[in-house]
């Protein structure tokens, strides 16, 4: 963006002054609070998950078979009554999100911060992914084995488990970390919705709710 300015001199084009590198840091942390906060908001409420088919969570692929054979036998009520809880399990645990993103914002270093904000619509939801997603994992895990716990996902996944093991002639359920599989699948759901929340702040004006995102994001 260039402004015109009048001096004695004449009519000379201006270029905005750059933005420092702390400025453009505190910009973009802004940026992914703003996302982080609106995504959990978005995820959180009722059918969050459920009805977004961006993130709407499906059993896994090491179930296909038992869903096919459940489906095939009548019983695919059951199928269905798992995948609901667990995107009521994701749901519930991205409620208690904010704090854990917000604690990973605020330890975030910017070296590369120019770099980001000039990258691609969500530059910076893929940098916090890919440099936050193992310790948000450690810590959100717990968070969704409680609230899968409080929507009873275990109980329906060994209900699922035991009907197919009796209704169908050697069958063996493979063995999973259903709590693993949640977790991450919901962290994937979040960063989907954080992403899609930066995009707006970087090509929208009226999503940059707060100065710091109008002066870096606005020019």
């Amino acid at each position: 963006m260039k402004t015109l300015a009048v001096s004695l001199a004449g009519l000379v084009v201006l270029g905005a002054a750059p933005l420092s590198e702390s400025t453009t840091a505190s910009g973009l942390k802004e940026a992914l609070r703003v996302a982080t906060e609106r995504a959990v908001q978005s995820t959180s409420k009722a059918n969050g998950f459920l009805d977004n088919p961006e993130i709407r969570i499906g059993l896994p692929g090491k179930l296909s078979a038992v869903a096919t054979a459940m489906r095939g036998i009548g019983m695919g009520a059951q199928v269905d009554e798992l995948e609901v809880a667990m995107n009521r399990a994701a749901e519930k645990a991205a409620g208690e999100a904010t704090p854990v993103f917000v604690d990973a914002i605020q330890q975030m270093g910017f070296q590369d911060a120019r770099g980001i904000l000039s990258g691609g619509d969500t530059a910076a939801t893929q940098y916090f992914e890919k440099t936050t997603t193992e310790p948000l994992r450690a810590r959100f895990e717990p968070i969704v084995a409680q609230a899968m716990k409080s929507v009873g996902v275990t109980k329906l996944y060994d209900q699922l488990v035991g009907s197919y093991t009796s209704a169908v002639p050697f069958g063996s359920a493979p063995k999973l970390d259903l709590n693993r599989y949640v977790t991450d699948e919901t962290l994937d759901g979040l960063f989907t919705v954080v992403g899609e929340e930066e995009k707006k702040i970087r090509t929208n004006p009226s999503a940059r709710a707060t100065d710091i995102l109008k002066q870096v994001f606005g020019r």
